[in-house]
């Protein structure tokens, strides 16, 4: 008899990235549009990657089974 496989949600999966140590990096929100009137302080801040806390990321562990997350 087969066990039943575990499925990733996709949408977690397309939102964050998993470092090699097992952090998880995410895309800070509010970069696509409406910018004109947002400082360049505010813009600068939200580019790049930025780690998500340990108590988002245990609710992540749920949705990306076998994927090793550390926190």
């Amino acid at each position: 008899m087969s066990k039943i496989k575990l499925k990733t949600r996709k949408a977690a999966s397309k939102r964050v990235k998993i470092t090699g140590t097992g952090k998880v990096m995410r895309n800070p929100s509010g970069k696509k549009h409406l910018l004109s009137h947002r400082s360049s302080k505010v813009k600068r801040k939200k580019r790049g990657f930025s780690v998500v806390s340990t108590t988002s990321s245990d609710a992540l562990k749920g949705c990306l089974p076998g994927i090793k997350i550390k926190g």
